[in-house]
């Protein structure tokens, strides 16, 4: 069985959490988004549950002419994304935790969206950590 995002959590991350990203400097497209900067590249991905009713957002960062993978393949800085980083934060999570945005408990999806974009200080604060 094909498990669907749901599109009313789509639609809601598309209109309260992408522009708050954009309005932050980061570019990309759903779900993968990067924000240049000359010391570094700051990476955010958005992962739905497979299963259905939540996702995660991953954050990471690479230098910024962009990464060469384990197994040599070079990512250029307008491709890389937080998948192709060993070193990732969840946003909500405590270091090297897990946290899940869950809207499958009949939390509304506008609301959820929004507690994502109160997350986005704390992905500030990691991207700055050197």
């Amino acid at each position: 069985m094909v498990r669907m995002k749901p599109d009313a959590m789509l639609v809601s991350l598309k209109n309260l959490f992408v522009p708050v990203l954009r309005e932050r400097g980061l570019k990309g497209s759903f779900p993968h988004f990067r924000r240049l900067k000359d010391d570094q590249i700051d990476l955010l991905t958005i992962q739905f549950d497979r299963h259905g009713g939540g996702f995660v957002i991953e954050i990471s960062k690479c230098p910024p002419d962009g990464v060469t993978t384990t197994c040599g393949k070079q990512i250029p800085p307008n491709k890389v994304t937080a998948w192709d980083m060993n070193n990732r934060h969840r946003l909500g999570a405590p270091v090297g935790g897990d946290h899940w945005f869950r809207f499958d408990d009949g939390t509304p999806t506008d609301q959820v969206a929004n507690s994502a974009v109160s997350h986005l200080e704390e992905a500030d604060v990691w991207w700055s950590r050197k």
